[in-house]
C-alpha cells in the first residue's frame, strides 16, 4: 500500500475480508462481533496505524445528537454595530453551550447565498443573520425554513419571512433625535439615511417624518439624501451648504456618516453646534474621537446579539414555538455630546 495513502475502515474490511460495518463495530468493541475477531481487527489497525475520522463520525451521529454550533451572518466585521452584536452572541451562546461559527456577506447578495449553502452543508443548528444591503431575492432564506433550518434575524430583517426577529426601536430612536434637534431651535434638518428596501431605513426615515409633523413641520424633499456612507456624504454636504435656505442640523443613519458631515462643515467655515447641530445613530468608538463629540442615538448591539442567541436557542431546544414568530425590541438611548446645542 503507498506509504501516503490513509487507511480507512473500508481497506481494513478489504484486507481481512469481512464488512466494513464488522469493522466499524470491532473498532467500537462492540460485543456483537466475536472476541476473536474485535482482537484481530483491532491488532491489525494499531499496527498499519489506523486513525478514526473523527469528522465523518460526527457528520453520522448528527442526527442523534445534533452539533450545537449557530451560523452567523453579519454584513462587515468592521462595523462598530456588528462587532458588538458579535460580542453579544458569542458571549450568550458560550454560556448556553453553543459555538458560533461567523461569515461575513460584505453587503452582497451572491456571497450571502453561498454563506447559507455552506451553513447548511456544515448542520448548523440554527442561523442568525442581518441581509445584505443587495439582497432583494429571499429564496435562500425561503429554503433553509422550509428544511427546518431556525432563523433569527437582526437589524436587517427579511420581508418574505415572517421570521423570528430582534431589532433595535429604530423608530423612536429617530423620532427622539430629530425632536430633539428641534427643541433646541433647528429648523431646517436634514436627512441622510438607507435604502427603503430595508425596514430600518424605511422605520428611521418615518420616525424623522413623524417629528417633523410633530412639532408643527413639513417635510422638504430637497433635505432627504440616500446617503449612508462617510465618503458619500462628504460629496453631497458641500452642496447643501451652498443651498439659499441651507440646513441648519443634520442627523445620519449612522455615526460614521454623521463624522463625514461633521468634517465638510468644519472644514466649510461654519461652527458646531452654533451654526450648524448634526446627530448620529450608533455610538460607536468615534463617537468620542471626533471634535466635538456626537450627539449620537445608542444602538446597544451587544444586547441585541444576545437576545437573538436566547431566540434561536429556544426555536432549537423546542421552548419556543417554531410556528410563532418570535419579535423583541431592544430600546435605544439619545446620547446627547457637543454636536447639539
Amino acid at each position: 500500500m503507498d506509504e501516503s495513502h490513509v487507511l480507512t475502515m473500508k481497506d481494513i474490511a478489504r484486507k481481512l475480508g469481512v464488512s466494513v460495518a464488522t469493522v466499524s463495530r470491532a473498532l467500537k468493541d462492540s460485543p456483537s462481533i466475536s472476541k476473536e475477531r474485535r482482537a484481530a481487527i483491532q491488532q491489525y489497525a494499531r499496527e498499519h496505524n489506523y486513525y478514526p475520522n473523527v469528522i465523518a463520525e460526527q457528520l453520522r451521529n448528527i442526527r442523534k445528537s445534533p452539533v450545537k454550533t449557530i451560523g452567523v451572518i453579519l454584513p462587515e466585521f468592521v462595523h462598530y454595530y456588528f462587532s458588538t452584536v458579535l460580542s453579544g452572541i458569542e458571549d450568550t451562546a458560550q454560556q448556553l453551550g453553543y459555538r458560533i461559527m461567523v461569515a461575513q456577506s460584505k453587503e452582497q447578495y451572491e456571497r450571502e447565498v453561498r454563506i447559507c449553502e455552506s451553513f447548511y452543508q456544515n448542520k448548523v443548528c440554527g442561523i442568525i443573520v442581518s441581509q445584505a444591503k443587495d439582497t432583494v431575492q429571499y429564496d435562500h432564506f425561503v429554503k433553509l425554513e422550509s428544511e427546518g433550518v431556525p432563523l433569527v434575524f437582526y437589524d436587517r430583517i427579511c420581508p418574505a419571512l415572517n421570521a423570528s426577529r430582534v431589532v433595535v426601536d429604530d423608530y423612536m430612536g429617530s423620532f427622539k433625535a430629530v425632536s430633539h434637534l428641534i427643541e433646541r431651535g433647528c429648523k431646517r434638518i436634514a436627512f441622510f439615511g438607507t435604502s427603503p428596501n430595508m425596514e430600518i431605513g424605511k422605520n428611521r426615515f418615518n420616525g424623522y417624518k413623524d417629528a417633523l409633523y410633530h412639532h408643527g413641520f413639513t417635510l422638504d424633499e430637497s433635505l432627504v439624501k440616500l446617503c449612508d456612507k462617510r465618503a458619500d456624504a462628504e460629496k453631497i454636504v458641500p452642496e447643501m451648504l451652498k443651498m439659499k435656505n441651507r440646513p441648519d442640523a443634520f442627523f445620519a443613519v449612522n455615526d460614521d456618516t454623521a463624522i463625514g458631515i461633521l468634517y465638510v462643515v468644519k472644514h466649510a467655515g461654519f461652527k458646531v453646534p452654533e451654526d450648524i447641530s448634526i446627530c448620529g445613530f450608533t455610538n460607536g468608538d468615534r463617537a468620542v474621537a471626533c471634535d466635538p463629540q456626537l450627539t449620537t442615538v445608542e444602538q446597544r448591539g451587544y444586547d441585541v446579539g444576545s437576545e437573538a442567541v436566547n431566540i434561536l436557542v429556544g426555536l432549537v431546544e423546542g421552548t419556543i414555538s417554531r410556528s410563532h414568530a418570535e419579535k423583541r425590541i431592544v430600546k435605544t438611548r439619545l446620547v446627547v455630546r457637543g454636536t447639539t446645542k
